[in-house]
């Protein structure tokens, strides 16, 4: 039996802000960081669509 069978698998798509990196390989680290822009860019994503929200909301009530 090999350990890596019994060992269970890191779960890469949890990501804590702060977490240390050095225990990280470098393709863990570039995994990473291409989770991290997809998180970005939802987030961003959505802060527009919360933006264009509000406008709207707030050019109904002017008139």
């Amino acid at each position: 039996m090999d350990w890596d069978e019994v060992r269970p698998k890191p779960q890469s798509s949890v990501i804590t802000v702060g977490q240390d990196l050095s225990g990280q390989s470098i393709g863990e680290l570039e995994s990473r960081i291409e989770t991290l822009k997809k998180e970005i860019e939802r987030t961003e994503a959505e802060l527009s669509r919360k933006r264009a929200h509000e406008a709207a909301a707030s050019a109904l009530f002017k008139s």
